[in-house]
């Protein structure tokens, strides 16, 4: 984005939230995504419980901005989130959620959340590190089980000390964290095939914006480019960029494989999505509305692993049809400790740059995520 006079952006932005509120919104299109049916497992029922709308003096009308399009995991999620908050107060906590595009780009709605504009953003751990440089742990390669990660997350939000040492982080920024999401490992597209760490020697990839993502795909040898989601077709259209690194959901939907002929998974970085509010906002309100909220976020993430799991596959095979040309390949193996090895070093940059508690949330993830795999009896 073009910088602007910081009063005048924000006095702009502020006002598109009123007028959009007015005029109501379409999602924004962006191919042609699989359709999402709320799983039973997403309805979260309160039984033998007085309404938490009794708990509140008024009826509100907060906004979420999501980070992806009508149809993407987080605007799904998000909707899920608000009809739950519609249901369990009598309709007093009236939730709004703007998909990609409709409030501005990605670091425009995270600005928006901070400043209190929206009340929430979804957004993922990268956009979000520009904010909470701590949220950056996440991008760290090699922190999960690659067979168990969706497990092992829940255990670590329920039971492990992570989430706190997060929320603190968040806090110190005005915002605080309601839960971490997976939405599927990060797979690779480009225009040449990937086996090896040595393929990607040169490599142009698009990455998100976030300095950890950029220096994990310098370990590997690649020149990794942040670019805003609205820019990556145009990028691989034009060759400004060789790649990209998404989830498959938003290959399919953000219809990028129609100008890419490879994907690859080297299972390195699950991608998470962080459902954030603005603090003050959150701490204005009662806290059985507080812990409803974060518990429905906690109980989301296994149904919502289902979910994604279920729509990656069908997005695969989706785009393999539509370009039988298209190669998909999973590195394994001795190929794939070169990956590892290669990721090493990151640790340490991340430590340098990844805030004021940076040492500390590293210690307690990887400590959470350790004991996790013991008490669920995970091997990697």
């Amino acid at each position: 984005m073009k910088k602007k006079n910081g009063k005048m952006k924000w006095l702009a932005l502020a006002l598109s939230v009123v007028l959009l509120s007015t005029l109501g919104l379409a999602g924004c299109g962006g191919g042609d995504p699989a359709p999402a049916d709320e799983p039973e497992e997403a309805a979260v029922e309160r039984t033998g419980e007085e309404s938490l709308g009794e708990l509140m003096d008024a009826p509100l009308q907060p906004r979420l901005a999501s980070e992806e399009i009508e149809g993407d995991f987080m605007t799904v999620w998000a909707e899920y989130y608000a009809d739950h908050m519609r249901e369990v107060t009598d309709g007093m906590y009236d939730l709004t959620v703007y998909p990609f595009g409709t409030l501005g780009d990605t670091r425009d709605i995270n600005e928006l959340a901070q400043l209190g504009v929206v009340e929430y953003v979804f957004s993922d751990y990268a956009w979000i590190s520009a904010f909470v440089p701590e949220a950056q742990v996440l991008t760290l390669h090699y922190l999960w089980p690659p067979e168990h990660m969706p497990e092992t997350l829940d255990w670590v939000v329920r039971n492990g000390d992570f989430m706190d040492v997060l929320e603190e982080a968040f806090r110190r920024n005005g915002l605080v964290p309601l839960g971490v999401l997976y939405e599927g490992w990060q797979t690779i597209s480009s225009n040449n095939p990937i086996e090896t760490v040595d393929d990607m020697q040169g490599f142009k990839v698009r990455v998100m914006g976030s300095a950890m993502l950029v220096e994990n795909y310098l370990a590997y040898g690649a020149d990794p480019t942040p670019l805003a989601y609205g820019e990556i077709y145009g990028g691989l259209q034009t060759n400004l960029i060789d790649g990209q690194i998404n989830p498959i959901f938003a290959i399919r939907s953000m219809n990028f494989y129609e100008v890419q002929n490879y994907l690859t998974d080297i299972f390195a970085e699950p991608f998470t999505g962080i459902p954030t509010v603005n603090m003050q906002y959150f701490d204005s309100l009662p806290p059985e509305v507080q812990e409803e909220m974060r518990n429905y976020w906690t109980d989301a993430i296994l149904p919502s692993a289902e979910w994604i799991d279920a729509r990656h596959e069908e997005d695969l095979a989706y785009m393999l049809e539509a370009r039988p040309e298209m190669e998909y390949h999973q590195v394994t193996g001795d190929d794939l400790e070169g990956f590892k090895e290669a990721s090493l070093p990151v640790y340490d940059k991340f430590l340098e740059i990844g805030g004021p508690q940076a040492e500390e949330i590293l210690e307690t993830l990887l400590n959470d995520i350790e004991n996790a795999k013991e008490a669920l009896g995970i091997e990697d």
